[in-house]
């Protein structure tokens, strides 16, 4: 009974312990602090030198929670991601997150040497161990407490958050085995890089690729779609990993793959993914706050917070200032991006690595690693919303979030129902423009279930469901949630968008952020086409309107009557024949300048 009596304690602190991490989310939404700030501070008071008294010294068990963890979170990261937006921001996220990671490890490493007084590689695996962002507090600082950044410098931190971990640990890796072993030939590291990349991306994609046929082609029962995906994101790490690959880049691009793919059950395995990672976030960060022992740190505590200083307010900075010297990131983006650059229980996981390979001093990387991370997220953690509004990089987001139901429906693959609330400020009810894609179905008035049809018109009050693909579901959140204007048009708004001639630029406008001239915004889109053509209009008839153009698609009684968007240089070269395309050129080039 003694055996049995251990088993069931261990069950119950660990039950607790979870209870305890989920409990102290609610602090932490509320006074502001950093989630897993709290998360570290449970483990340490359960550890060995804390209140519980637990012991705990198993590094391989810490890192095999982590891993798996680790390996989740990035899984759930790109599989929220859009190609767009990696289109958008690869540069200078892949530059952030190779090159960045390099300079910020070598600009930290000298801090190291006379802070520490070690030797310069085992500086430069201090810089390698704290250089990388952590995804999971990148992604829930960046969206808590309503906080709503510009897309370009949000998708930037959080694509680079998401792929600099493995470079981070390939880097780690490398530094280790030049310390045990010896130095080894610069192309036998760059092979051994290429070898990591390629592997990882290669089973990442192939696995993503096996989720999506058994998702589509064999009917799971509905409640083991969500499950399935998530164990098959820990099957393609791990085979990443057999096959000498980056099991972390795997996992993100498995997600990457499966997010942008046409599923069953998407909108269910999203919701099952938020709780599985929120449990394996966890587990993570107590695990390892169980691997710190409060009475070693004073020893290093000084030496960490030099780091830590340097590590925010110069290795930073200058890398990111660097890397993004080639992009139109205005200075106030740049200070942003630099000081988002949190760091979290990543930067722990990574070092325990030297502790599981039984490293001289490995004990000293960890203890380092964990006062960076600790101050990085009180100092940082707790300051990203005010330097956010300081340096005019956010907006308020001061209406509530649309709700999703997913539906399978016979016959398709998904479809969502998305419910918006119609406030007085609705840019619906001002503009009373939707994709043809988006089909309403029902309005909530008065506690009432009405009709469409019924319900005309919508007003103040009323909350209205859509049914819409699941992959441009969120693109209807800038018809009913008053945003500023996009940098450039969300592709996802253009395709089958179709409007009525008698829509306005002005409306248009308040959607892609269009130039126009204030004189021109009461102007009907058929009287815009119009007067591009000295013709009667026909259908294919193109207008473009800055980065964006209209189509002609119907035509009653010579006024046009439908018009259809799109890319503008996606209709130069498609939609119009080549003869059309050429006397436009003429024609433009004839005009004065």
């Amino acid at each position: 009974m003694g055996a049995l009596d251990a088993v069931n304690i261990g069950i119950l602190l660990a039950a607790l312990l979870i209870l305890a991490g989920i409990l102290s989310s609610l602090v932490a939404l509320r006074f502001g602090a950093p989630l897993l700030l709290v998360f570290l501070l449970v483990g340490m008071l359960a550890g060995e030198s804390g209140p519980l008294g637990f012991k705990f010294h198993d590094v391989q068990l810490a890192y095999t929670i982590g891993s798996v963890a680790l390996a989740l979170i990035l899984f759930d990261g790109g599989l929220r991601t859009r190609y767009q937006t990696i289109r958008n921001v690869i540069g200078p996220a892949g530059l952030l997150s190779t090159v960045g990671v390099l300079v910020t490890a070598a600009l930290t490493a000298p801090v190291a040497v006379w802070a520490l007084g070690i030797g310069w590689t085992e500086a430069l695996l201090v810089g390698a161990v704290v250089a990388s962002t952590d995804a999971a507090a990148v992604f829930f600082l960046l969206h808590a407490k309503g906080l709503r950044v510009r897309p370009r410098v949000s998708a930037t931190i959080e694509v680079e958050s998401g792929v600099n971990d493995p470079f981070a640990i390939f880097l780690t890796i490398v530094l280790i085995e030049i310390l045990m072993i010896g130095a080894k030939p610069w192309h036998q590291i760059a092979s051994f890089l290429v070898t990591e990349m390629a592997v990882g991306g290669a089973v990442g994609y192939a696995g993503a690729y096996g989720v999506v046929l058994v998702l589509n082609r064999f009917n799971l029962p509905q409640g083991l779609h969500a499950p399935f995906v998530a164990t098959g994101a820990v099957v393609i790490f791990a085979m990443a990993e057999v096959g000498h690959g980056s099991g972390f880049l795997a996992a993100y691009v498995a997600g990457l793959v499966v997010g942008n793919s046409s599923t069953r059950a998407h909108n269910t395995v999203v919701t099952f993914l938020d709780a599985a990672t929120w449990l394996a976030q966890i587990g993570m960060f107590v695990v390892l706050g169980l691997l710190v022992w409060p009475g070693r740190l004073p020893q290093s505590v000084l030496p960490a917070l030099a780091i830590a200083a340097t590590l925010m307010l110069i290795a930073r900075p200058a890398a990111v200032f660097l890397c993004l010297a080639p992009y139109r990131f205005n200075w106030r983006e740049k200070a942003f991006i630099a000081w988002v650059g949190l760091r979290g229980a990543v930067g722990i996981f990574i070092a325990s690595i030297p502790m599981l390979v039984g490293m001289k001093d490995a004990q000293l990387y960890f203890d380092v690693g964990f006062v960076v991370v600790l101050v990085s997220l009180l100092v940082q953690g707790w300051t990203i919303a005010p330097s956010a509004r300081w340096l005019g990089v956010s907006f308020p987001r001061s209406d509530p979030l649309p709700r999703r139901v997913e539906l399978d429906l016979p016959g398709q693959l998904a479809q969502e129902i998305v419910g918006y609330p119609l406030n007085a400020n609705s840019p619906h009810l001002r503009r009373g423009v939707l994709p043809a894609w988006a089909r309403p179905t029902l309005v909530v008035r008065d506690e009432r279930i009405l009709s469409p049809a019924e319900a005309e018109p919508l007003r103040a009050g009323d909350y209205l469901y859509l049914l819409a693909p699941p992959e441009r579901a969120q693109a209807l959140d800038r018809f009913f949630i008053a945003q500023p204007p996009p940098s450039r048009p969300d592709p996802r708004l253009l395709g089958d968008f179709f409007v009525t001639g008698d829509h306005t630029l002005g409306e248009l406008a308040e959607i892609y952020g269009l130039a126009i001239a204030p004189q021109d915004s009461a102007t009907t889109l058929a009287d815009f086409i119009a007067r591009q053509t000295t013709r009667t209009p026909r259908v294919g008839d193109v207008a473009p309107l800055g980065a964006i153009a209209l189509v002609v698609q119907q035509v009653t009684k010579g006024r046009i009557a439908t018009v259809g968007l799109r890319l503008a240089e996606e209709t130069e070269s498609e939609t119009l024949p080549w003869f059309e395309r050429v006397k436009r050129r003429v024609r433009s080039m004839a005009r004065p300048t």
